[in-house]
């Protein structure tokens, strides 16, 4: 069931990506994360309301700093996703929320399989060829908001993985709250717009907000019944449906090179999974 419900994580991720990234493109990124945060809130809210649980002050702070992941995650995934090819940011930032996770599984007592790091040593070379475009060698657009957005996933991965069953879906409500705030702080302060202004941005962001805040609870379900390494690295399968998206909608040509990175990037994943 915890597999399962990872790779339901990762198809609610990919679909929240496209919609919102798609939005973030025709409009702008910020307001389109301000958005989704908000759809996130009511979507979580609501489930908690739903269902009992005893959620210690612990398990809050754990909330509070997924949330600070989430925030910075999916702004610049947006922003990412708006200046450059969904072929290449999904990608990248999929690497980062895979391997955050290991690494805080490792300092709190983990002892990942030989395999695992095989995977995470296979990231190297699919992130630089993924990152790259053909013709001058020009790193593609959109990548640094990629990594910071990897990294961004993997904190609220890591963190929200600390959750334990019994605690309710009130720490997950708070992470999106937090999410929130960190959206319009982390925007305040690259002196970017973030008041939504068009309907795209609001029915785009609140849509995306909905399928991540699922996708989210899925994730938490899938961490209480396994272990929170390998649901993080079946969660971060999400650039698949948004690539088969970009391609098939957009129209978004893969090269050569960066098809060869992609398989990395999967094999990074699988490997991580397998250990």
């Amino acid at each position: 069931m915890g597999i399962v419900l990872a790779l339901l994580a990762a198809l609610g991720y990919g679909l929240s990506d496209f919609v919102g990234g798609l939005a973030a493109r025709r409009t702008s990124a910020w307001p389109v994360a301000v958005m989704c945060s908000v759809g996130a809130i009511v979507t979580t809210v609501l489930v908690a309301l739903a269902f009992d649980g005893r959620a210690t002050g612990a398990d809050l702070a754990w909330g509070a700093f997924a949330g600070i992941g989430s925030g910075l995650g999916g702004g610049f995934l947006y922003r990412g996703l708006a200046a450059g090819r969904m072929g290449v940011v999904a990608p990248v930032s999929a690497v980062g929320a895979a391997i955050v996770p290991v690494v805080v599984g490792v300092a709190t007592g983990e002892r990942p399989e030989l395999l695992v790091w095989i995977g995470i040593a296979a990231a190297v070379p699919g992130i630089w060829l993924v990152s790259r475009e053909p013709g001058e060698g020009s790193l593609a657009a959109g990548l640094v908001d990629g990594v910071v957005a990897g990294l961004g996933f993997g904190l609220l991965f890591a963190a929200i993985g600390q959750v334990p069953e019994g605690a309710g879906y009130w720490p997950l409500a708070l992470a999106q709250v937090t999410a929130l705030f960190a959206v319009v702080a982390i925007a305040t302060a690259l002196r970017a717009t973030w008041r939504p202004t068009a309907r795209s941005e609001v029915t785009g962001g609140l849509l995306a907000g909905v399928l991540g805040s699922t996708a989210a609870l899925c994730f938490l379900l899938a961490t209480q019944s396994g272990l929170l390494s390998v649901a993080a690295v079946l969660a971060s399968l999400y650039p698949a449906f948004t690539i088969l998206l970009a391609s098939t909608t957009l129209r978004e040509h893969i090269h050569r090179g960066q098809a060869v990175g992609l398989v990395f990037c999967g094999l990074c994943v699988a490997l991580v999974a397998a250990g």
